[in-house]
């Protein structure tokens, strides 16, 4: 791919007419949400989602969520549901992806949804992110703005390490307050967790007045490949101790951590700092150590990526 000039752009006026633009002649915008970085494109413009592909090296087979500025929007893409308007009230803008069958004569290219008959759509909460939306005006296919397996980013200066030169633009908004990808919800059947994220999954369930089902394994939603979110070096999950030669990301009380995700043994402070500090300890040499983690709230999302970047690559 050729070489790119990408923009830095500022977080105000002009930065966001500039980035609408570049949306609208095809370009990649890397912009901020509350969960992470997400690359963005014209939905509708398949040239362009095909260069979401191109930038990050993801596999084709793997659907792009669409960012929305509102409900609104989604109702016109997909078959909207009773158990959609409940989660949608109460959950957007946020941290929370819903999979619903898609409407025929679709305007989004196909690659969105990788030829699935179904679509992953938000509305994200960061104020950033809503102005680009309301500034360009349509659906914006976005993954996070990271090369495809590795760990994602929470930061412009996390995206200019994995893109800078093919991407048009990166849009800073500063540190992404969440830290985690949106939860994702499949309601094509069953309400069923598809990924855990930023919402935690027993909030979901409270407020739809059910357990959801699990995922069977099948791809069917961002996100779900069995190595992704993975630092360069390898990584040893629920350790207790750091062995030679490891640097050891803790949380809680851990004598010798190198970095600590929580001292306090707060999961939302870990999750918030897990990606920028999976980034900074990584210098690609040293294996990585991993803390354990309660598998409860948002310490199953946190759990999920862990398991994910540790897992075997190919």
């Amino acid at each position: 791919m050729t070489d790119l000039a990408t923009l830095r752009l500022d977080a105000d006026d002009h930065g966001l007419d500039r980035a609408a633009a570049i949306l609208g002649k095809g370009g990649l915008v890397a912009f901020p949400t509350e969960t992470v970085y997400g690359l963005g494109a014209d939905a509708c413009n398949g040239r362009a989602v095909a260069r979401i592909f191109a930038a990050k090296g993801r596999p084709r087979f793997n659907p792009l969520i669409v960012h929305l500025a509102d409900a609104d929007a989604a109702r016109g893409l997909v078959a909207w549901s009773d158990m959609a308007e409940t989660l949608a009230s109460r959950f957007w803008p946020g941290p929370l992806t819903l999979v619903l069958p898609l409407l025929p004569d679709s305007p989004l290219s196909p690659l969105v949804t990788a030829e699935l008959p179904s679509l992953a759509l938000r509305v994200p909460a960061h104020p950033l992110a809503r102005a680009l939306l309301a500034r360009f005006g349509g659906p914006v296919a976005a993954p996070s703005a990271n090369p495809s397996g590795r760990i994602s980013p929470t930061s412009a200066a996390h995206v200019a390490a994995g893109l800078s030169g093919r991407i048009e633009a990166i849009l800073d908004g500063g540190p992404c307050p969440v830290g985690l990808e949106s939860t994702i919800i499949g309601l094509t059947d069953t309400p069923r967790l598809l990924r855990p994220g930023g919402l935690a999954s027993e909030e979901i369930e409270a407020a739809l007045g059910r357990p959801l089902a699990r995922s069977g394994g099948e791809i069917t939603a961002p996100g779900q490949l069995a190595s992704h979110y993975a630092p360069a070096a390898p990584v040893r999950l629920n350790a207790h101790e750091k062995r030679p030669g490891e640097r050891l990301l803790g949380f809680g009380t851990v004598p010798g951590a190198d970095l600590n995700l929580s001292p306090a043994g707060d999961p939302t402070e870990a999750a918030a700092n897990l990606f920028a500090m999976l980034h900074q300890i990584d210098d690609g040499t040293a294996p990585i150590a991993v803390s354990p983690i309660p598998e409860t709230g948002l310490g199953r999302a946190i759990n999920d990526r862990l398991r994910r970047a540790a897992a075997p690559r190919d």
